[in-house]
């Protein structure tokens, strides 16, 4: 199974980060917070699955551990963390995903992988544009970690799901992405 991206950021978004990164920081780890909490739940929904509970643990510290980076780089800004706010982006994603158990979880599993795609063509894009520097280094290796995660989840739903039309569920999940992703506004925002 194959996971690519439908359409690409514009170079109008990364301005829009790069021109405010003090907004972006702080959503960024909002993203990292929520992606934490995401893997706890998929952990707590499905006990019997216990590759994917061990590695949704490891997954959940590991995006725990982005976050209190982040944080950190937010502290040394001074900057105050606002409350969590709703994501457009990944709620009409979320919105996509199909009633029925089966179909629930191969959607959950999919548009977690999708997600974390995004991440990774978005912070590549931040880590290119970034001079040198720590900054520049940290977006890569975040980079980095979020193409092991789409890995992860497209891994996890060829082992619990294995279905010939599970190329074709994806492919139809990246085409809406791309929609949604194209009508949202530029914002100095990770989605």
């Amino acid at each position: 199974m194959t996971l690519s991206l439908k359409s690409e950021s514009s170079e109008t978004w990364l301005q829009t980060v790069l021109a405010d990164f003090d907004t972006f920081l702080l959503d960024h780890a909002a993203n990292e917070k929520k992606a934490s909490g995401v893997a706890l739940n998929l952990a707590a929904h499905y006990p019997d699955k216990s590759d994917l509970v061990a590695a949704m643990i490891d997954l959940a510290i590991e995006e725990l551990s982005h976050y209190r980076d982040v944080f950190k780089l937010i502290r040394e800004r001074h900057l105050t963390i606002p409350p969590d706010a709703k994501d457009p982006y990944v709620n009409q994603l979320r919105g996509l995903i199909r009633k029925g158990s089966e179909n629930y979880f191969l959607d959950r599993l999919l548009v977690a992988g999708i997600i974390e795609a995004r991440g990774l063509e978005r912070f590549t894009k931040i880590a290119q544009a970034l001079p040198s520097g720590s900054l520049k280094g940290f977006y890569q290796a975040i980079a980095h970690s979020e193409s092991r995660h789409a890995h992860l989840f497209l891994n996890l739903a060829e082992q619990y799901c294995p279905t010939s039309d599970l190329q074709t569920r994806l492919d139809a999940l990246l085409t809406a992405e791309a929609q949604i992703l194209d009508k949202l506004p530029h914002r100095a925002m990770l989605h």
